[in-house]
């Protein structure tokens, strides 16, 4: 009863409230000791930056999971309702579906409007890309394809070792995140990188799917094609470098009946329907119900093990 109290309560916080300041955001602080330990990275010898990234890994990871682990443990053995309130606040943060949101509508907005150049500012919220040559139907793809994605990384995963693990196990999912994020790249991080990115994609193999079932499952409630979304994600799901980014994105792209793509990488769906920027509103919305549905489902989750396990 208390997860799912802890559930209810992060998700509500996020509603309302969205993002803690960023001088108090764990994420942030996540990035700082990320930096922080890069400074002191071997910068020649394939095998030494593999085992110093790995060793950033698993201490950034016990640095930021060991603390919520005791302070949870503490607090439950005084209060209920401080155990309750301190696992809600601890576990907002490692999800962030409304400032997704807000950044989509805001290019959307941006978009509508014609101002590209605020658009193409904006957009490193969302896409890690160079979009400083990329004209609006480009950007709306990118938009598009970004908030279909993160609705994995940046709500279903989160939440689905949190199911498994407790808020520990979320907080870890997000350490591992943020170091994909940061150094999980080719080029200069090819091989400090290599075991954050390895193991992200470890974690988010699950995940990853159910987003895409999610989206499946959503797009009749969203007056969008379901058939579609399920055809284009089995064909086109493979065709992203990453193993995991494919499914969610594909099923987005089916389900608004759109061709999303990302030059010389990849190109997911049918061009069927323009790339407008009411096309952000459509898939924000589409984002919105599966988002709910995944709340839905570990409501139901932890209901059931209350009935019949405990």
């Amino acid at each position: 009863m208390e997860l799912l109290s802890v559930l209810l309560l992060a998700v509500a916080i996020d509603i309302l409230f969205g993002e803690p300041p960023r001088v108090m955001h764990p994420v942030v602080w996540m990035g700082k000791v990320i930096s922080f330990l890069e400074r002191f990275a071997p910068t020649q010898g394939t095998r030494a930056q593999l085992v110093y990234g790995a060793g950033m890994v698993l201490l950034t990871t016990f640095i930021f999971t060991s603390p919520v682990f005791f302070l949870l443990l503490y607090v439950n053995a005084i209060s209920l309702i401080a155990y309750i309130v301190a696992g809600a606040l601890l576990l907002k943060p490692t999800f962030a579906f409304r400032e997704l949101r807000q950044t989509a509508l805001e290019i959307k907005v941006l978009l509508a409007r014609g101002n590209l150049e605020k658009a193409r500012a904006k957009m490193p919220c969302l896409v890690s890309r160079d979009t400083q040559s990329l004209g609006k139907p480009e950007l709306v793809s990118a938009t598009v394809e970004s908030v279909a994605e993160n609705v994995g990384d940046s709500f279903v995963a989160p939440l689905f070792y949190f199911l498994l693990f407790g808020v520990p196990g979320a907080v870890a999912y997000r350490v591992v995140n943020s170091l994909d994020a940061m150094i999980g790249y080719h080029g200069k991080y090819e091989h400090l990188g290599r075991f954050a990115a390895k193991l992200d994609d470890i974690l988010n193999f699950i995940p990853a799917r159910i987003s895409g079932l999610l989206l499946v499952i959503a797009a009749p409630l969203c007056c969008s094609d379901s058939r579609g979304a399920w055809q284009i994600m089995l064909r086109h799901h493979g065709r992203t470098e990453s193993p995991n980014a494919g499914w969610p994105m594909s099923a987005a792209a089916g389900a608004l009946k759109v061709r999303l793509e990302k030059a010389d990488c990849y190109s997911l769906g049918n061009a069927n329907n323009p790339l407008s920027p009411d096309l952000i509103a459509s898939g924000i919305k589409l984002i919105e119900m599966a988002a709910l549905l995944w709340v839905l489902f570990c409501f139901t989750m932890e209901v059931t093990y209350l009935v019949f396990v405990t």
